[in-house]
């Protein structure tokens, strides 16, 4: 191995390899605790440290990186105190995670590093996001993201850096090639000669670089950073390394031939830099051995710290309580002036005034900026508040949703228009397990609203009119919102918006140009969670949102001796139950009325609650209306008996009847 040491001075190579040093030794006292049962799992790093260790001594502290498992030379780098990473490993309070997430599934903005999820695709995605803020910060920082050669097969990877070549983002893509993807070789992987290669196609600069090569790694590194800061831009970057352990130790490695496991050795990152520093005079055995000790002492005394540390007693109140970031309500109230205006023009305005609001909110979505979007909410926004925070996206929706996240994590809000609710199926993934699960696991808000233009009744067929609500009400740590008029959608759009937790904002396309209202003309918000008492009666209580509450009130109107109370509930996560218990308290009877399909609907966990908690108040069974249990249909015959409104009235007046 050839180390080319260019500029770098004697203190800088000698330092280069302390911090190289560190991770390794830390690693060698893991598996003597995995040995000993003292840590449950360990994901191995040796003979990759030289690119962890390169490219963090490359950037600046300030500067994001997003690490993998086999990543700790990133976080010692850094200078994270042992003691925190140990109990982080142990599953103690002293760590990134109260105990809720193992090994390096953690992020800490103290030392600006974001942490995996096990899905690895969607902090590709995060990079991305991260990078865009800080371009349009112009404060000259790049974003480095790791991943392995076998997540460049998702999807995500290649949609990240799609976002990034389009949109020129300083994003460097690590790629460390380290042979398996857990015991899949790389001929199995894929089928191009390099990684490298898959950057060409996205018309991004791509090298491929020695990964055992801690001179080389910090040297390119360091070049390509001033460049990127001269002319922002993103990078592929294939290290071509090994790992000389398991996928994790419990995996073992005897699917790796022996000879390939000699050849490696050989190139050992740690010991290969060691013996050019001696024989260059440049380090010395004695000053090897005194740091050696130095860091052993350090490991040893920030494992006691750790080991010290009492276990975690756990808590309904404290589990519960972090689901989401606390967010304190602040009321806006509107002025006296007000317009009558359509359902849509209701969210326009809303989106319009937070943008003025919220400098540092951006909006992303198909075809948003020029054209408008879908459904034209956002035309004229581009020339309004520029293409920087009005972006056109690629039809990327998991990594769109990803780049939101990045975003709220250096410091912005982001909305992502989804062009019609069916399609976030392709985002399912950074909502579900990315956005809702990132306060509760490390502390970080993911302050996102992802707007859902959803629902039937426009004969838009299987595929553009699905109302999927139920997708995410059951997923703790996002908030789901479902306005049925103008007034509720402006106001609720405006709170999701100052909400730093992730929100599904369900929009009803039927209603964007059919329902007008009274609404103010300033800027005002409605607290989420609260229902809101339609009409109100003593007979029988009707809960629906969205179109739904419209039909029941079209039923109503040609009922008129039907006495009713009728609860739009607004906002299905969190779900006001107060108002639900009361009027069912009141009335005896009760009815739940929505759109989707009626098995695993919202309205089961409703009945449920309503059973559960208001038994002896009910005169009659809890009865649910909804639409088949089918894909929705095109054709109107078809998709008029899919819908539930010509059964609702029926089943109203069987209940009654009871």
């Amino acid at each position: 191995m050839i180390f080319y040491r260019q500029n770098l001075s004697d203190y800088q190579l000698l330092d280069l390899y302390k911090k190289l040093l560190k991770p390794r030794l830390i690693e060698e006292k893991m598996l003597i605790l995995i040995r000993q049962g003292k840590v449950s799992k360990w994901f191995s790093g040796i003979g990759q440290e030289a690119i962890s260790v390169g490219i963090t001594a490359a950037l600046n502290q300030s500067e994001y990186i997003l690490p993998m498992h086999r990543n700790l030379g990133v976080f010692t780098t850094r200078e994270i105190p042992l003691h925190r990473l140990f109990s982080q490993w142990q599953g103690k309070a002293s760590g990134f995670t109260k105990g809720r997430d193992r090994s390096f599934h953690f992020g800490t903005q103290e030392y600006n590093i974001i942490g995996m999820i096990s899905h690895l695709g969607p902090q590709l995605g995060i990079a991305d996001g991260i990078a865009l803020a800080d371009k349009l910060k112009q404060n000259n920082k790049v974003t480095a993201v790791f991943t392995g050669e076998g997540a460049t097969s998702e999807g995500d990877f290649h949609e990240a850096l799609n976002i990034a070549a389009v949109w020129q983002l300083p994003v460097m893509f690590v790629i460390e090639n380290n042979g398996y993807g857990l015991s899949t070789p790389t001929k199995e992987q894929y089928y191009c000669e390099n990684l490298a290669d898959k950057g060409i196609g996205y018309g991004i600069e791509s090298y491929i670089l020695d990964g055992n090569n801690i001179v080389e790694v910090y040297n390119k590194i360091q070049k390509l950073k001033e460049e990127m800061q001269e002319n922002p831009h993103p990078v592929l970057l294939e290290f071509k390394t090994f790992r000389m352990r398991g996928h994790e130790e419990a995996s073992g490695t005897k699917y790796v031939p022996d000879e390939l496991m000699k050849e490696w050795a050989l190139r050992d990152p740690v010991n290969n830099y060691k013996d050019y520093l001696i024989e260059n005079k440049i380090l010395t055995e004695e000053l090897d051995q005194q740091w050696k000790e130095e860091i052993r002492k350090e490991i040893d005394e920030n494992l006691a710290i750790a080991n010290a540390e009492p276990e975690i007693v756990p808590t309904y109140n404290g589990e519960l309580d972090d689901v989401y970031k606390p967010f304190e309500y602040e009321e806006y109230s509107n002025g006296e002036e007000v317009k009558n205006i359509r359902f849509i023009d209701a969210i326009r305005n809303g989106l319009e005034q937070s943008m003025w609001r919220h400098r540092n909110l951006v909006i992303m979505g198909q075809d948003i900026a020029e054209y408008g979007g879908a459904f034209k909410i956002t035309e004229g926004f581009a020339d309004a508040f520029g293409k920087d925070r009005v972006r056109n996206t690629p039809i990327c929706e998991s990594a769109v949703v990803s780049t939101a996240m990045g975003l709220s994590i250096n410091g912005y809000k982001a909305i992502v228009e989804m062009q019609f609710a069916d399609f976030v199926s392709t985002g399912f993934n950074p909502i579900v397990n990315l956005l809702a699960k990132s306060h509760y696991r490390w502390g970080e808000k993911a302050d996102v609203v992802v707007r859902m233009p959803c629902g039937a009744g426009t004969q838009a067929g299987p595929f553009h009119s699905q109302t999927n609500e139920a997708w995410f009400t059951k997923t703790p740590g996002l908030k789901v919102v479902y306005p049925a008029f103008p007034y509720d959608a402006k106001g609720l759009l405006n709170t999701s918006i100052l909400d730093p937790n992730p929100v599904l904002f369900f929009e009803h396309k039927l209603l964007y140009r059919s329902i007008y209202q009274d609404v103010p003309t300033d800027y005002y918000t409605i607290p989420l969670g609260k229902a809101a008492l339609v009409k109100e009666g003593k007979n029988i209580t009707i809960i629906a949102f969205g179109a739904t509450v419209h039909w029941a009130l079209d039923t109503l109107g040609q009922n008129p001796d039907i006495d009713a109370d009728l609860i739009d509930l607004r906002t299905l996560q969190p779900l006001d139950t107060e108002t639900i218990f009361e009027s069912v308290k009141k009335t005896g009877k009760v009815i739940i009325y929505q759109e989707d399909t009626l098995f695993g609907g919202i309205a089961s966990d409703i009945s449920a609650l309503i059973m559960e908690n208001c038994f002896e108040y009910l005169d009659a069974p809890v009865k649910r209306v909804a639409s088949l249990d089918s894909p929705i249909p095109f054709t109107k015959a078809l998709e008029d008996q899919f819908l539930p409104r010509d059964r609702f009235a029926t089943a109203l007046k069987e209940l009654l009847e009871y």
